[in-house]
C-alpha cells in the first residue's frame, strides 16, 4: 500500500487487475464483519488533531478497494487526517457520475457509560453495537460490501461510481470533504448526484405501510462563541459590571427562547406525506399533537420546524474569590433554509448589545426537491425488497459532507437504507450511549443499495 504523509497528497493503492475475482462472498455475507472491523478503529473526533485520526480506517477502506481491483487514493490533509476515495467505471462513462460518501471518525465515547464497549463491535440482541454503528460505520460498511460483491461477480453499475470516505464530518469536514472539494475537484469529475448520511430509514406506520425518510434538506449551522467583557476585581466586592452575570443572563434567554415555527417546502411535504399515512391532518403549529404521533423520530422532525441555538459549553474565572474580566459561552446554533437573516436578527435582539458572537464554524442550508430518476430508483429498490415501503423527503435537523459537494453542483440526498424495528429509539442512537444498528437492518441496506445502483 503506497503511503503518504504530506498534508496534500493524493496516495494510489494498488490492486489487482479488474475483473471477476474468484471465491465469492456476497455482500449481505461480509456487511457485519465489515461493520464490526470499521466500528474497532478508533477514529474518534475532538475537534482538533489530538484524537487517533483516521488514516487507519483510511487505510482499512483502501485494502479493501484494492482487493477487488479499484484504485483507490488516500489523501492526506493533516497528518493523520485522512480520506479514501475511488471510482468505478460504470457501463456508459458518458452518463454523469453519481457519489456515494460517508465519514469514518466518529464522536468521542466514554466505555464506562456503554453496556458494550464502544469500540468493541459487540453483537447482542440482534444488533452490532458500538460508537458510529449508525453515524456512520454502518453505511461505509453497506457501500464497501456492494462495491465488493459487484466488482467480484464482474457487474458494473449503469454509469460511473466515486466512492468517498471522508475525515472530520464530526467537526464540520474541514479536514475531509471540505478540503478534498477545495483543493482536489478533479476526484469528482462528472459528478451530478450523490447519496449519504442521514436518511432512507424507515418509520412504520403499521402493518401496511413503511415510510422511508429521504432527505433532501438539511438545516445550516453557526456554531458561536459569545464573549462579554465586564470589571475584573475581588469576590469579596459589591461588582455591578460582573461579566459572568451578564452573560448567563443572555445564555439564559437564548436557552428558554420558543422560536417561531417555519414551514419550508421540504417539512410541508413531510407533513403532507404523514397526514396522509396517518390518514389525520397534522398541524405544525400545534406541536404536542403533531409530535406525539411520530414515536422515535419525533426529535429528528420537531427540530426541523424551528430554528434553534443552544448552549452547549461556559467558560469564565481562574479562581473563586476573583471577579474574572471576561466571561465566554458556546453556542450550537441551526437555521432553516432561507431563514438564515430572521435567525441572526434574532439571535442578537435575545443576546443584547454587551455580548459579541463570533463563528466558530458556520455552514449553508440545503434544500432540493424530491423528484427525479435517483428518487425514482431508490423507491423502486426500497418497494422490492420492502413491499409496504414508501420513500418520503424529510429534513435533517444537523449537517452532513453535502454541505461541501453542493458547492460543486452536486445534487445531494440523505440515503443509507435501513429497515428499523419500530421499537429503536434510531435518533437517540446519533451521538448517544449504546449506539447500535441491527444486524437484519445492515442485511436490507446492502440488498437495497444494490438495486439502487441498477436502477439508477
Amino acid at each position: 500500500m503506497s503511503e503518504s504523509t504530506s498534508a496534500d497528497k493524493a496516495a494510489p493503492v494498488s490492486g489487482p487487475a479488474s475483473g471477476p475475482v474468484q471465491g465469492h462472498v456476497s455482500g449481505e455475507d461480509e456487511v457485519v464483519d465489515l461493520c464490526r472491523e470499521l466500528i474497532r478503529i478508533d477514529t474518534s473526533n475532538y475537534g482538533d488533531h489530538s484524537g487517533p485520526g483516521e488514516r487507519a480506517a483510511a487505510e482499512y477502506v483502501a485494502a479493501k478497494l484494492a482487493e477487488v481491483g479499484l484504485e483507490p487514493q488516500i489523501v492526506e490533509s493533516h497528518r493523520g487526517r485522512a480520506s479514501t476515495v475511488a471510482r468505478i467505471e460504470g457501463e456508459d462513462p458518458s452518463r454523469p457520475a453519481l457519489l456515494i460518501h460517508g465519514h469514518t471518525d466518529v464522536v468521542p465515547a466514554d466505555a464506562d457509560d456503554w453496556t458494550h464497549h464502544p469500540f468493541s463491535g459487540e453483537i447482542a440482541d440482534g444488533c452490532v453495537w458500538g460508537r458510529g454503528a449508525v453515524d456512520m460505520k454502518d453505511m461505509d460498511a453497506m457501500t464497501l460490501a456492494v462495491v465488493r460483491d459487484r466488482l467480484r461477480s464482474g457487474r458494473k453499475p449503469p454509469r460511473d461510481v466515486v466512492l468517498a470516505f471522508l475525515a472530520d464530518e464530526e467537526a464540520g469536514g474541514t479536514y475531509g470533504a471540505r478540503y478534498l472539494v477545495d483543493r482536489h475537484p478533479g476526484l469528482f469529475e462528472g459528478v451530478t448526484e450523490a447519496i449519504g448520511e442521514v436518511g432512507g430509514f424507515s418509520f412504520t406506520v403499521n402493518e401496511k405501510l413503511r415510510l422511508y425518510l429521504v432527505e433532501t434538506a438539511q438545516k445550516g449551522m453557526h456554531w458561536m462563541r459569545l464573549t462579554v467583557d465586564g470589571t475584573a476585581g475581588h469576590g469579596s466586592m459589591t461588582n455591578d459590571d460582573n461579566a459572568i452575570t451578564e452573560l448567563c443572563e443572555a445564555v439564559g434567554r437564548l436557552g428558554r427562547h420558543q422560536w417561531p415555527v417555519r414551514v419550508t417546502k421540504t417539512v410541508r411535504s413531510f407533513l403532507d406525506e404523514l397526514s396522509d399515512a396517518l390518514g389525520t391532518p397534522l398541524d405544525p403549529e400545534d406541536m404536542d399533537a403533531t409530535l406525539a404521533k411520530l414515536g422515535g423520530i419525533a426529535k429528528m422532525v420537531g427540530a426541523t420546524l424551528r430554528n434553534s441555538a443552544a448552549p452547549t459549553m461556559l467558560g469564565a474565572g481562574y479562581k473563586v474569590n476573583v471577579i474574572p474580566g471576561q466571561a465566554a459561552a458556546h453556542v450550537d446554533g441551526r437555521f432553516l433554509p432561507g431563514y438564515e437573516e430572521e435567525f441572526l436578527a434574532d439571535l442578537d435582539r435575545l443576546l443584547g448589545p454587551r455580548v459579541r458572537r463570533e463563528d466558530v464554524h458556520a455552514d449553508k442550508a440545503l434544500e432540493t426537491s424530491f423528484d427525479g430518476s435517483l428518487v425514482d430508483a431508490m423507491q423502486t429498490a426500497l418497494r422490492a425488497e420492502d413491499p409496504i415501503a414508501r420513500a418520503v423527503p424529510y429534513m435533517l435537523s444537523g449537517g452532513t459532507d453535502a454541505k461541501s459537494f453542493d458547492d460543486l453542483g452536486i445534487r445531494c440526498f440523505g440515503f443509507a437504507p435501513l429497515r428499523l424495528p419500530p421499537e429503536l429509539d434510531f435518533a437517540g442512537m446519533f451521538h448517544g450511549v449504546d449506539e447500535r444498528v441491527p444486524v437484519d437492518g445492515l442485511k436490507f441496506g446492502v440488498r437495497v443499495l444494490d438495486r439502487f445502483l441498477d436502477a439508477c
